[in-house]
């Protein structure tokens, strides 16, 4: 499973969530080299750069989590990060949301944020049950 990491800010963010991920032995086969951010339509050039994992379905997403999260609550100001599967689920995760949190709270929320990379794609065809 494809997950892209974005990191609201500059490369040079991107560059240090990377080698934070690469940092953990058992991230670090599935971190991929950094690629660039595709401009958004109408703006004048990518801001940032996207951190691309291959993980397969149910792994490591807990030790993904964890990480953008322990790596959020080193950061100074406001960052995200957004975390999109391949079906184009958006995870998006926030250092204002993070800063201040327990060790204790900051795994829940790392659990929490694994569920839902881990979560089947939901379908919305349905007007009864969204």
């Amino acid at each position: 499973m494809g997950i892209a990491l974005e990191v609201g800010g500059t490369v040079e963010d991107a560059y240090e969530l990377r080698q934070w991920l690469r940092g953990d032995p058992e991230l670090r086969p599935a971190v991929v080299p950094l690629v660039p951010a595709s401009p958004a339509p109408g703006s004048m050039g990518a801001f940032g750069a996207v951190i691309e994992l291959l993980l397969q379905p149910g792994g490591l997403t807990v030790t993904l989590a964890a990480g953008v999260v322990a790596w959020l609550q080193t950061r100074h100001g406001s960052q995200s990060v957004t975390i999109t599967k391949p079906d184009g689920t958006q995870v998006v995760v926030t250092s204002q949301g993070v800063r201040g949190l327990t060790p204790e709270r900051s795994g829940e929320l790392a659990l929490e944020v694994a569920r839902a990379l881990d979560e089947p794609t939901r379908q919305t065809s349905d007007p009864e049950n969204p």
